[in-house]
């Protein structure tokens, strides 16, 4: 290893993950070559001691202080989400749905699109419907709505929901689809539950609830190829995170923090994700999608006390690295090289749920080509990471008014920025 990077090592990397690193001889390991990515046992192996869940109410975002702000804003976005999410939803209409207790079972998604749409449909609605509960509090201030929420996700507890899914190696798409349930379930609770009076049965129990269901999700490894490392789980490591926190299980929190040290391990010299920009015309979407969730669970992460997250640095790789190289293939498709070819499928460029982390992102790094993207694609909304990203965390300064020019929305945004 290089002298600067070992230094770099050293500095950023708390002991006992480095002794770790160093003893399983993989702190050289991080490059393109996937036979030197971190595996799911030397993943394991990883001292992560250190991190411990500190503050079991601190959520994502300081939900009082933003929602201090809010109520001094004159900006025409935030107005606009606070006017749509302040009439909230009927609690008890909401209750009239039926807790999904029957064996969870869901074709594959690209070679079934329209059939996976259709069985996913009552999952999308659990996502919402927590996600909107939680936003409708925070732009209300009305405790209806936080109340709702915990007696909704006590409904889905009672019904012991979820535990019974379809999974092998061959078919894991109920397991992909059930893991984002519960990290929307987790975010949307982080809000609201310090502003929850009374309930302590009905909190007990989807607490216990939720604990349960993430460790029973978490115990299958995946597939060695892929879902065993790659964005999938990144996305298990971000409900790990969150109700690790809100259980206050060390366990489970540290696999959460485990997949940003796996993610940084794995990345390559240029920044890019290997086993996400390996997947042909849709690497520049999967780069981005690992992003969404590291970012997040980055975010969680930081609410606990360590900051630092967001700065940390192994074999001389950042955060900042894969945010360099999402913006250098979405400009020049060409920088990924021999990874994937030159046509890159840019339909989710239409989708703004896929840039929710931007958000976050923003409030820290005042990164320009980030502001330049996200002020064409607000306000910014995803169903299960994180619910209404502009409202909880975009500043009133940041943009007034969404982009009207839908013509030049479609070359500049959604085409790709190559194409401006």
């Amino acid at each position: 290893m290089p002298h600067a990077r070992r230094r770099a090592l050293l500095k950023r990397c708390p002991r006992p993950v480095l002794l770790a690193l160093l003893s399983a001889g993989l702190a050289g390991a991080a490059g393109a070559d996937e036979s030197e990515l971190l595996g799911r046992e030397e993943r394991e192996a990883l001292d992560l001691s250190e991190y411990r869940v500190n503050e079991p109410d601190a959520g994502y975002f300081d939900v009082a202080a933003r929602m201090t702000e809010l109520e001094q804003t004159d900006n025409s976005i935030l107005l606009q989400e606070l006017d749509e999410l302040s009439q909230g939803p009927s609690c008890q209409q909401l209750l009239e749905y039926e807790p999904i207790t029957t064996r969870v079972r869901i074709p594959g998604y690209y070679p079934n699109p329209e059939e996976w749409e259709l069985a996913s449909e009552p999952l999308f609605r659990f996502e919402d419907n927590v996600s909107m509960l939680a936003g409708s509090f925070v732009a209300s201030g009305d405790s209806y709505y936080a109340e709702c929420l915990v007696r909704y996700l006590d409904h889905w507890a009672e019904a012991d929901a979820l535990t019974d899914f379809h999974y092998d190696s061959m078919q894991p798409q109920a397991w992909f689809a059930t893991e984002s349930m519960i990290f929307a379930a987790g975010m949307a609770y982080a809000v609201v539950r310090p502003y929850v009076e009374g309930l302590e049965e009905e909190r007990e129990r989807l607490e216990t609830w939720l604990n349960e269901l993430a460790h029973l999700h978490a115990d299958i490894p995946g597939d060695d190829e892929n879902s065993c490392c790659n964005n999938h789980f990144y996305r298990r490591a971000l409900y790990g995170s969150v109700i690790g926190v809100l259980t206050e299980d060390d366990e489970l929190f540290r696999f959460g923090v485990s997949a940003i040290y796996s993610a940084l391990h794995d990345m390559t010299e240029e920044g890019a994700f290997p086993l996400e920009v390996n997947r042909g015309r849709r690497a520049t979407h999967y780069q981005n999608y690992a992003l969404l969730y590291l970012v997040t669970n980055m975010q969680v992460i930081a609410r606990q006390g360590y900051e630092e997250i967001f700065d940390l640095e192994i074999e001389g790789r950042t955060l900042h690295d894969g945010v360099d190289f999402l913006f250098d293939i979405l400009e020049d498709p060409a920088a990924l090289g021999d990874y994937a070819p030159l046509e890159q499928y840019t339909g989710f460029l239409k989708d703004p749920q896929y840039f929710t982390w931007m958000e976050i992102y923003q409030t820290r790094f005042d990164d320009p080509r980030v502001d330049d993207f996200v002020t064409r694609v607000r306000p910014l909304y995803n169903r299960s990471a994180g619910g209404y990203a502009t409202l909880y965390f975009m500043s009133p300064d940041a943009q007034t008014h969404v982009f009207r020019d839908e013509e030049q929305r479609q070359t500049e945004a959604f085409r790709g920025l190559g194409q401006q």
